[in-house]
Parts: structure tokens; C-alpha cells; sequence
């Protein structure tokens, strides 16, 4: 069953473990949520949605804190060797399982020291050039990356990213040779596309939309399974031509995995009850993101198959950290 399915009836029967854990004094003090990108991208602004909203369900400010670099490693090393006492998390993307196999010697193992406590929210990554540049469609930026073999940049949130591994998969199914350039999170990313240091990039709606609709950029495919909800004109990359890139993208919060299983849980439902209140669901999906708020155990489980699954990606696209 899809975690979106049972979003709420988790809040509600969450709930009393939410009170359970708030009645021995947590959160007594601020807690952290440790994002490995920094400000500006789509990872960092779930986050501070999220953070937002748990301020206000919880007796406590909660505190986001950016500490980008090394495609996340930083931040998921610290957190991982972090007290496990639900004030140091862990706000990351796919990055925390695909880096277990893009780098050689991962400084943390994404299954044995962390727990998953809940997804937040799911969205997807869409394919932006430039407007100045000349491929108006995603054929004639094939056409184009096959007539000049090299020549076009692509920019990334940093090696193992969802936009890293989403471009190398394009181009091993488009047949193109397109250079990565990473950069320290989306911010930088997206500010290297708008000043055209490079020419393309796979960003998140929710960083890129405002300058789509400016008119900066020119969004040309989704790397999903279908359209997003914030820009529906824009078609998916199959139905663009080019088969096999669909790259799904999550935010999700995780803690150091000897969390006391009362604090993992009362976190999930408090996710679950920020992820489906109604001002929060309208700022997710505004921003082409959509709420999720899943279960312990399920994240857990997706954990698991998506360090597998992201092996393999891995393995077939020749995708390696820079």
C-alpha cells in the first residue's frame, strides 16, 4: 500500500504515542534537522516546510540546519554518529542510499545507523535548459548533445544526487556525451544554469518553478513516472522521447538508529499530522511537491530497496562520485 494511503489514519493512531513521549519531557529542548544541501534547494525548503510545521505541534522550535558538501556525506556522517536521542536528524533525500554505492567507502551505512522515521513528501525532477539556449524540445537537446559530443555541461546538487543520477541515466538512454559539473546543493546549481555557465540540469520543481515561469529557464521533460501537478504542460521524458529515465525523489526524515522506538514513532506521526494538515498539503502541492507522512517499518523497507535499486542504477549508468 502507498504511504500517501495511510497518511492519516497514522496521524491518528500515532497519536497517542505523540503524547506517550511528550509526557516524559520530549522534545525538552530544540531539535535539529540536518540537511546535507545547502539553502535554496528542493531538499532544504521541504525541510523548512516540515520544520515549520512541527514547531507548532511540538512544544519545541524545531531548528534546520545546513550542512552540505561531499554529496551529503557530511551530514549523513554526523548525524549518524550523532547522540541517539531525537534532538540530531537527518532531513535527506535518495542521496543517503545512493551514496552507498557511488562512493568506494561511504563513512556511514544508510541501513545499520540510521532509522527511518517518516517520509515527508515526493516529487520528481524535471529536465530545464536555459531559455536562450536553442533546443526548444527534449529532440532537439538530444540532437543537438549528439551533434557536439562533450560540449554541453550539465549542473547537479553534488555526486550521487537524484538530478546526478537522473542526467547520467539520460544520457546513457538518449546515447549523448554531456559533461557533469557538481555543485554544493540546488541554490548553486540552478545559479550556474541561469548565469549559463552550463546547459542543462534536472532540478526539482520546487526550486526551479519560479524561474520557469519568469521565463529564465524553459522546462523541457519530467524524470517521473507522470506529469507534475505544477508545470502539467511539460511532458514526461518518455512521452518526450526517451524511455527509462524516471527517477523518483523523496524527502524524508531519519534518526540515529538506536532512537528509542517511542521517539522514532512519535516523530513519524508528528510528520504525518505537519505532512496532511490542510496548509501544509496546499504548500507541498504548490510547489509540485505532494504529501506523504509514512510509517516507520515503511520507510524502513524502502530504505532497504532502494539501496538495491540504486546499485543497480548506479552500476548500469557508470555514474561514480567526483
Amino acid at each position: 500500500m502507498h504511504a500517501r494511503t495511510i497518511a492519516f489514519p497514522l496521524a491518528l493512531v500515532l497519536s497517542a504515542h505523540v503524547a506517550a513521549v511528550l509526557a516524559q519531557s520530549y522534545p525538552s529542548r530544540p531539535p535539529r534537522l540536518i540537511v546535507g544541501f545547502t539553502p535554496g534547494g528542493g531538499v532544504d525548503i521541504n525541510a523548512r516546510v516540515l520544520a515549520s510545521k512541527l514547531s507548532e505541534l511540538l512544544p519545541q522550535q524545531v531548528i534546520v540546519e545546513n550542512r552540505p558538501g561531499a554529496g551529503t556525506n557530511i551530514a549523513n556522517e554526523y548525524v549518524a554518529k550523532s547522540a541517539p536521542d531525537g534532538y540530531t536528524l537527518l532531513f535527506n533525500s535518495p542521496a543517503v542510499v545512493i551514496n552507498m554505492s557511488l562512493y568506494r567507502n561511504p563513512p556511514y551505512d544508510a541501513l545499520r545507523d540510521f532509522a527511518g522515521v517518516s517520509v515527508f513528501s515526493e516529487s520528481t525532477n524535471i529536465l530545464v535548459v536555459p531559455a536562450s539556449l536553442s533546443a526548444r524540445s527534449l529532440r532537439e537537446l538530444v540532437a543537438l548533445a549528439r551533434e557536439r559530443p562533450g560540449a554541453l555541461n550539465y549542473s547537479s546538487a553534488g555526486a550521487g544526487s537524484t538530478q546526478h543520477l537522473a542526467a547520467e541515466l539520460f544520457k546513457l538512454r538518449s546515447g549523448t556525451s554531456i559533461v557533469h559539473i557538481p555543485y554544493k546543493g540546488s541554490a548553486p546549481s540552478i545559479a550556474a544554469l541561469l548565469a549559463g555557465e552550463v546547459q542543462l540540469s534536472f532540478i526539482n520543481p520546487v526550486a526551479v518553478g519560479p524561474h520557469v515561469k519568469s521565463g529564465r529557464l524553459r522546462a523541457l521533460a519530467v524524470a517521473g513516472a507522470k506529469r507534475t501537478e505544477l508545470m502539467p504542460e511539460v511532458p514526461t521524458m518518455k512521452e518526450a522521447g526517451v524511455e527509462g529515465v524516471e527517477v523518483p525523489l523523496w524527502f524524508g526524515l531519519l534518526a540515529p538508529a538506536a532512537t528509542p522506538r517511542g521517539t522514532v514513532r512519535a516523530l513519524a506521526a508528528a510528520v504525518a499530522k505537519a505532512a496532511n494538515s490542510p496548509d501544509t498539503r496546499k504548500r507541498l502541492l504548490e510547489q509540485g511537491a505532494e504529501p506523504v507522512g509514512s510509517a516507520p517499518e515503511e520507510f524502513d523497507r524502502q530504505l532497504r530497496e532502494e539501496v538495491a535499486r540504486w546499485a543497480e542504477v548506479v552500476k548500469i549508468s557508470g555514474a561514480r562520485a567526483d
